[in-house]
C-alpha cells in the first residue's frame, strides 16, 4: 500500500477491524519512511449489476434510488428506515447471487412488491401506483381487487410493531 504523503511502498498495519457488518475491513497503517498513519479499507469486489430500464437503456445498478423510492412508498406507514436498509439488502443480495449480471426494473420492482406486500399493504399501493404506472381509479381498483384476492395469513406483529393489546379497560362511576 502507497503512502499517500511520501509514496513510499513500506508501511505497517497498526489496527484492524471489521465495519460495515462484516463486509469490509478497515486497517490503520503507519508508513515506515515518513510515520504518516492513514486509513485503507478492504472491500469485496462486486461485478455491477447493470438494470435494463423499459425503454431498453441500461445503467448502473443503484441501491441508493431503490432506497429513495421504498422511503417514499413508506412514508406515514411507521416501517422503520432500519427495515426499509434491510430490504434493499435483501434484494441486493438476491441480484448479486445471480448468475446473469443483467436485470430489468420491471424484475425489481416485483421483488420490491413482495416485500412491501408483506411489509404494508398501503406502501405496496404506493409503490404499485408509481412502478406500475397507474393510470386511473380503475388501476388502483384492479390492484386493490388482486391483494384481496390473494390468500391472507392471520396478521400478525412485526419486530418493528408495538403488539396491540386485545384488553379494553372498563372504568366504571359510582
Amino acid at each position: 500500500m502507497q503512502c499517500p504523503v511520501c509514496q513510499h511502498q513500506k508501511n505497517r498495519i497498526l489496527e484492524s477491524r471489521s465495519t460495515e457488518g462484516g463486509k469490509s475491513v478497515r486497517r490503520r497503517r503507519e508508513c515506515l519512511e515518513c510515520k504518516h498513519r492513514f486509513t485503507t479499507y478492504e472491500r469485496i469486489e462486486f461485478v455491477p449489476i447493470v438494470a435494463i430500464k423499459r425503454d431498453g437503456s441500461r445503467e448502473s445498478f443503484d441501491r441508493s434510488k431503490l432506497l429513495r423510492g421504498l422511503v417514499r412508498a413508506c412514508e406515514k406507514t411507521g416501517i422503520p428506515n432500519q427495515r426499509l436498509e434491510t430490504i434493499v439488502d435483501e434484494i441486493e443480495v438476491q441480484l448479486q447471487q445471480r448468475s446473469l449480471r443483467e436485470v430489468t426494473t420491471r424484475e425489481i420492482g416485483e421483488l420490491v412488491l413482495g416485500y412491501l406486500r408483506d411489509e404494508n399493504e398501503v406502501a405496496y399501493i404506493r409503490f404499485a401506483s408509481v412502478y406500475r404506472q397507474f393510470q386511473g381509479i380503475a388501476d388502483f381498483i384492479e390492484t386493490l381487487n388482486q391483494l384481496q384476492a390473494q390468500p391472507t395469513e392471520q396478521p400478525e406483529t412485526k419486530a418493528w410493531q408495538e403488539p396491540i393489546s386485545s384488553e379494553v379497560a372498563v372504568s366504571s362511576s359510582s
